[in-house]
């Protein structure tokens, strides 16, 4: 998709790859190779997605991800869960958004960075984040794994896990402060995170030393 050359352009593109956190099976890339596909007026479904965070706890999460083993890689990767036990510690806010085809004020890249800042309404334990999704088709049609917006009967798709490598206890009042990378190589994507506040932790999989996703 990203190298192919059409001989005739399209009126328009559809596209399945969205991904739990929206931009995680390399839409934005694969995307914007398609964008060489379509008239200068083309209409992409989707048009739009934008990826939301949310702090989470959940034990049960947390002792899954440590059951698969004693390396770093497996608290610095991201899973496609769904979540039965466990609950969000503060609602859900935006992280990153792709619009296509892209927009001349967009990033030319699509590396992003996000700091998140949650309030807690009581106090818990922070053993990782949810990741969400919202999506505009077209014009004011839309889907969502968001829980504020989840859309009905929609099972296609569960939240991303990334999991912390150290649970961190967060009092009600206080504040959880996240901070996320989408980072990108000419051969690979991945996502880095870490907390700075009630506590600051490491930076999770920094180059992608435990997860990417190959762009080959």
């Amino acid at each position: 998709m990203r190298v192919w050359v059409p001989q005739e352009k399209a009126d328009l593109v559809v596209s399945e790859l969205l991904g739990s956190f929206g931009d995680n099976e390399l839409s934005p890339e694969c995307l914007d190779g398609a964008s060489k596909c379509l008239k200068e007026n083309g209409v992409s479904i989707p048009s739009s997605y934008t990826s939301f965070l949310a702090p989470l706890s959940s034990s049960k999460l947390r002792n899954e991800a440590r059951a698969l083993g004693e390396s770093t890689a497996v608290m610095e990767t991201p899973y496609v869960v769904k979540i039965h036990s466990g609950f969000e510690i503060s609602p859900s806010k935006e992280c990153f958004t792709f619009t296509h085809p892209k927009k001349e004020s967009t990033p030319r890249d699509n590396a992003r960075y996000a700091k998140l800042t949650f309030s807690p309404s009581e106090s818990s334990m922070l053993t990782g984040l949810a990741g969400y999704f919202e999506a505009v088709l077209y014009d004011d049609v839309m889907i969502s794994i968001r829980p504020e917006s989840f859309s009905e009967g929609m099972f296609s798709w569960f939240p991303l896990y990334f999991p912390l490598r150290t649970p961190l206890l967060v009092r009600s009042g206080s504040e959880i402060e996240v901070h996320i990378w989408r980072k990108c190589s000419p051969t690979q994507v991945w996502y880095e995170w870490c907390i700075t506040e009630p506590s600051i932790t490491a930076i999770h999989n920094p180059n992608g030393r435990s997860y990417s996703m190959s762009l080959g």
